[in-house]
C-alpha cells in the first residue's frame, strides 16, 4: 500500500509543471519513504482522491498532489472544460473569458486557463488584471462568451484558491453540466498531452471594465439622492478600485478606506478569516467609522461578489451594528418595490422567508431555490435575487450573479433617500416588522477538521429528527435529498415549525455544518417592538441548543 502511495507521488511529481509543487512534494516523498508517520499520513491525505467539481467549480488548499489547488488540477480542470465545451459545440470562434482575484497563484492558474483554451482550438480572454468576480460575469454575456472561469476561493482562508466556471449565459454551473465536466476531467490523460502554447490568447484592455462600471450606473435611479458617507474596506480583496470608481460614477461622497485593508494582500494579515461575518473580521471598519462618523460601512469580501453592511447602533457594543444578509435582502427588496419594479424576487430556501411576503404584497412572483447563485441566477424573469450570505443580484441584465459592488451602490441610494427623510435603515427594518411580522434570523455554523463529523450529524437527523425545538413543535420534517416538485435533490433536512423553520445542510464550499434559523413573532405596533425581539431571540437562543444536541455537535 506504501509503495503504491510513493509510486503514484512520483508518477504525479514527474509530471507536475511547478518547481515550487516539485519540489514540495520531492521532500514529502523522501520523507515518507524513509519512514516519516506525519510525512506519510500527509501523503497519503494528498491522494486520497481528486479534488471534485461542488458549488461551480473546484476549492481547495493550495499545495502538491490531486487533492490541492495547483497548476496540474488547473490544468486538468481547464482541460476538461475545454473538452466538455467542444463536445456541446464549439468551435474556433467560440471565446472563453478568464478572470482572476489577488489570491497566491490566481494569475497562474489564470494563464493556465488561457493557454489551455487556446492549445484546445478554442479563443480565450483573460481580464486585465485581478477584478471583481463580477466583472467576469458581466464579461461573459458582454463578449459573447461560451464559457467563463473565474479564480478565486471567495472568502476562504488565505491557503486556499478556487476555479468557479460559467457557462455562456452568465451564469455558474448546475447539474448535469458539472457532472459531465468532471467526467471529462477524469478522461484528460498525461498532462504532456494537454497543449499549452506560450501565446496566443488576449489579454482584455481596461474597455471590459470601463463598461462594467458604465453597466453599474443602471441600479440607480437618475436624479436620487446621493449623500450616503461611507468606510469602505474590501478585506485585502480587490474590491477598492471598482467600489470607488463606482461611487465616483454615481456622484456620492468619496468612500473613506479603510486603510489597512485596501490593497490586495493574499495573506490576509489583519483578519483570521476574510469574511465580513466571521468574528472580528470588521473590527477595523468600525474602528474607521468611529472616527469618520460615517452614515454606513459596507464591507466586500475578497473577490467582492459579497456585500456587508453596518450601520450606527447605539445600543450596539462599540456604537455599530452588522446588519444580518437577510436584514439586507428585505431592505433592498423594500427599496426596489418602492421604485416600482416589475419581476420575480428570488432567494434560496436557506435565506428569510420575509422576501415571499414583500413580494406578496407588492404583486410580485417570487421563487424560492436551492442554495447558491448557481441556481437563483436561473430563475425565469428574476428582478432581484439574494442569499442569506451576504450575496444580492441586483442588476440581473447585467450580471447574473451576486455582486458586491452594485449591491453596495444600492444600498448607499436606500441610504440617501431614508437620509433626507430623516430615517435610517433600522427605521425601515423597524416598518418591514410591523407590515409583515418579526421574521428574526441566526444561524448554528459548525467549522470541522474532520468530515466524518458532518456526515454522522446528518445521520443522526435523519434517523431521529427532533419533535420540538425550544419548545415549538416540529410540525414537518422534509429530507431534501428526496426532492421534490420544487427543488431538486439535495443534501439537506428542513424542519417547519409552529412560527420557526430551520435548514441543515452541509456547506458547499467549506468544511463547515451550516443551520439556518428563522422565527417570526407577530408585532401589533411600534412599542410591542422590544418584547417582540426579545421573544425572537429567545427562540433562536432556544433552537440552536436544542438542534445542537440532536445533531451531536
Amino acid at each position: 500500500m506504501q509503495d503504491d502511495l510513493i509510486e503514484r507521488a512520483r508518477t504525479w511529481l514527474a509530471e507536475d509543471p511547478d518547481p515550487r509543487t516539485r519540489d514540495e512534494l520531492a521532500r514529502l516523498v523522501a520523507a515518507a519513504s524513509s519512514g516519516e508517520p506525519a510525512a506519510a499520513a500527509d501523503l497519503a491525505a494528498r491522494f486520497a482522491g481528486t479534488l471534485r467539481f461542488g458549488t461551480a467549480g473546484l476549492r481547495g488548499e493550495l499545495g502538491a498532489g490531486p487533492m490541492r489547488m495547483n497548476r496540474s488540477v488547473v490544468i486538468r480542470a481547464a482541460a476538461g472544460l475545454a473538452a466538455y465545451l467542444k463536445a456541446h459545440g464549439a468551435g474556433p470562434d467560440a471565446l472563453v473569458v478568464v478572470g482572476y482575484d489577488a489570491r497566491h497563484l490566481s494569475a497562474d492558474f489564470a494563464r493556465d486557463t488561457a493557454a489551455v483554451m487556446t492549445g484546445a482550438g478554442l479563443r480565450a480572454a483573460l481580464l486585465p488584471r485581478p477584478l471583481p468576480t463580477p466583472v467576469l460575469a458581466y464579461a461573459i454575456r458582454r463578449l459573447g462568451a461560451v464559457a467563463g472561469v473565474e479564480v478565486t476561493a471567495s472568502h476562504n482562508p488565505p491557503r486556499d484558491n478556487g476555479y468557479k466556471v460559467y457557462l455562456g449565459d452568465g451564469s455558474q454551473i448546475v447539474p448535469p453540466a458539472d457532472g459531465e465536466i468532471a467526467s471529462a476531467i477524469d478522461a484528460v490523460g498525461p498532462l504532456a498531452g494537454v497543449g499549452r502554447p506560450e501565446s496566443g490568447w488576449q489579454v482584455l484592455g481596461e474597455e471590459v471594465l470601463d463598461a462594467y462600471l458604465e453597466r453599474t450606473d443602471a441600479v440607480l435611479t437618475a436624479g436620487s439622492p446621493r449623500t450616503a458617507r461611507i468606510v469602505h474596506t474590501a478585506l485585502h480583496g480587490v474590491g477598492t478600485s471598482v467600489v470607488t470608481a463606482a461611487f465616483a460614477r454615481a456622484g456620492f461622497p468619496e468612500p473613506v478606506l479603510v486603510a489597512e485593508q485596501a490593497e490586495p494582500d493574499p495573506d490576509f494579515p489583519t483578519v483570521a478569516f476574510p469574511n465580513p461575518e466571521e468574528p472580528g473580521a470588521m473590527d477595523l471598519a468600525f474602528a474607521t467609522a468611529r472616527r469618520e462618523h460615517p452614515d454606513l460601512v459596507i464591507a466586500n469580501d475578497p473577490d467582492a461578489d459579497r456585500c456587508a453592511v453596518a450601520v450606527p447602533d447605539p445600543d450596539a457594543d462599540g456604537g455599530w451594528r452588522m446588519l444580518r444578509g437577510d436584514e439586507v435582502g428585505a431592505l433592498l427588496a423594500a427599496h426596489l418595490v418602492e421604485r416600482g419594479a416589475t419581476g420575480v424576487f428570488a432567494a434560496s430556501i436557506v435565506s428569510s422567508s420575509l422576501l415571499g411576503r414583500i413580494a406578496e404584497r407588492a404583486g410580485l412572483g417570487h421563487e424560492e431555490t436551492l442554495t447558491g447563485f448557481k441556481w437563483i441566477a436561473r430563475v425565469e424573469g428574476l428582478r432581484y435575487g439574494y442569499e442569506e450570505a451576504l450575496g444580492y443580484c441586483v442588476d440581473p441584465d447585467g450580471v447574473r450573479d451576486k455582486d458586491g459592488v452594485t449591491a453596495a451602490l444600492l444600498v448607499a441610494e436606500l441610504a440617501s433617500a431614508l437620509k433626507e427623510r430623516g430615517r435610517t435603515l433600522l427605521d425601515l427594518l423597524d416598518d418591514l416588522a410591523l407590515a409583515h411580522g418579526l421574521h428574526a434570523t441566526d444561524q448554528l455554523s459548525v467549522r470541522v477538521e474532520d468530515l466524518t463529523v458532518i456526515a454522522d450529524a446528518m445521520a443522526r437527523l435523519r434517523e431521529r429528527p427532533p419533535a420540538a425545538l425550544a419548545g415549538l413543535a416540529v410540525t414537518s420534517a422534509e429530507d431534501l435529498s428526496a426532492g421534490s416538485a420544487a427543488l431538486p435533490p439535495t443534501d439537506g433536512l428542513r424542519y417547519r415549525l409552529d412560527g420557526a423553520r430551520v435548514i441543515v445542510r452541509p456547506s458547499g464550499t467549506e468544511p463547515k455544518l451550516k443551520c439556518y434559523l428563522e422565527v417570526v413573532v407577530p408585532v401589533g405596533s411600534a412599542a410591542a417592538l422590544p418584547a417582540a425581539r426579545a421573544e425572537a431571540a429567545r427562540l433562536l437562543a432556544g433552537i440552536k441548543k436544542d438542534l445542537a444536541a440532536a445533531a451531536g455537535i
